[in-house]
């Protein structure tokens, strides 16, 4: 007998990426403003069934923690400025489609050079040449530690989404074992520098700090969107193959773009040992890495964007601290609630970049 025929039938939904019906910049504002109102309403009703507190209270806390004086609101200009540093970092690699995840180990490995830098040569410099060294020492060691698995990839076509994560593990320990050798007491944690480190400007802390990430940002949007490397790094991105026949050398792009994040990265290292802490441990990256990865993709590796999206991350983050001490509930709930926000806002970016097509009478139907 012959075997009966099957019709297959179309599933009930797909899903497509946007193209030319992609939604006006207007609307897509307008859908996040209602999904951050939405992500507070549900936070809101949260709160108050977890904790019995004023939701509004909640909120104002928030914001007190932020801007509720000017110290605090250096604290947050100075965390932004490091958050956006090292998104900075990563994102011409991610416009490639290089997934590194290395930068905390990056920042780590140039944190640890600009700190053995001030050990050993900080008695024997004088500061402009000192500060000269450290910078170019943080740079060059992140550059190193970025182009191992630059190498690989474009050599040996090898994964550099583990290569990287690994390497944040070695990165890691080699910080855990230099305290060890740096701190003669054995107690690894090593005494701040603060004679050594950069320069303070205006009687505020993280003032070059935040000047420098700023002209940072400028040089990052200018070299991304109007320079040849930039259009090279955006054609590799799309399709290598593409690349490859108008005639762009593709593991040239590959290395150079991750000597770039790498010194970015050995430039937040630079910063944060040199300008902020005086010292370093193997928590001085402080997750900046990984968060970065966020901020990058909800910015759309625009580096003006992403100012936006790196303050909402450190805006919440912040916040949440303050709401936890103020209201002595445990941290956990104030997580739960920059979580749900979060969440809302990156639910909303998945639609407008994606539509669902659902079957209507054996034809789709939007």
């Amino acid at each position: 007998m012959a075997k009966k025929e099957t019709k297959k039938r179309a599933p009930l939904f797909h899903i497509i990426k946007r193209g030319r019906d992609a939604l006006p910049w207007y609307f897509g504002m307008l859908v996040r403003a209602i999904a951050v109102v939405a992500a507070l309403l549900v936070c809101g009703v949260l709160i108050t069934l977890l904790t019995g507190k004023n939701p509004l209270q909640v909120y104002g806390s928030m914001i007190d923690g932020v801007f509720g004086s000017s110290r605090r609101i250096w604290n947050m200009l100075q965390s932004l400025s490091m958050l956006l540093c090292v998104s900075l970092a990563v994102t011409p690699a991610f416009k490639m489609r290089f997934w590194n995840i290395g930068a905390e180990g990056q920042v780590l490995i140039g944190g640890l050079a600009c700190t053995a830098t001030m050990m050993f040569l900080g008695d024997k410099l004088p500061l402009w040449l000192l500060l000269t060294v450290m910078t170019v020492a943080s740079m060059a060691a992140a550059m190193v530690w970025a182009l191992l698995p630059a190498v690989c990839k474009a050599y040996w076509n090898t994964n550099e989404t583990l290569f990287t994560l690994m390497m944040n593990y070695v990165a890691t320990q080699l910080v855990a074992y230099f305290l060890k050798v740096f701190v003669k007491d054995g107690s690894g944690v090593l005494s701040p520098m603060p004679q050594y480190g950069l320069p303070v400007i205006g009687g505020h802390a993280y003032l070059l700090n935040v000047l420098v990430v700023v002209l940072l940002t400028v040089a990052v949007y200018i070299y991304l969107r109007y320079s040849k490397q930039g259009y090279e790094i955006s054609v590799v991105g799309e399709s290598e193959n593409t690349a490859r026949y108008i005639g762009i050398n593709v593991k040239k792009v590959i290395i150079r773009t991750l000597l770039v994040s790498g010194a970015i990265c050995g430039l937040a290292g630079l910063l944060l040992v040199g300008g902020t802490n005086h010292t370093i441990n193997t928590s001085t990256a402080g997750g900046r890495g990984f968060t970065a990865i966020m901020v990058s993709w909800l910015g759309k590796f625009n580096p003006l964007y992403m100012i936006l999206t790196a303050f909402l991350v450190v805006f919440l983050e912040r916040g949440a601290q303050q709401v936890s001490t103020d209201f002595r509930i445990p941290s956990a709930i104030s997580d739960i609630v920059t979580g749900i926000i979060l969440l809302f806002i990156i639910g909303c970016e998945f639609f407008l970049q994606y539509r669902v097509v659902m079957r209507k009478n054996g034809k789709e139907g939007a």
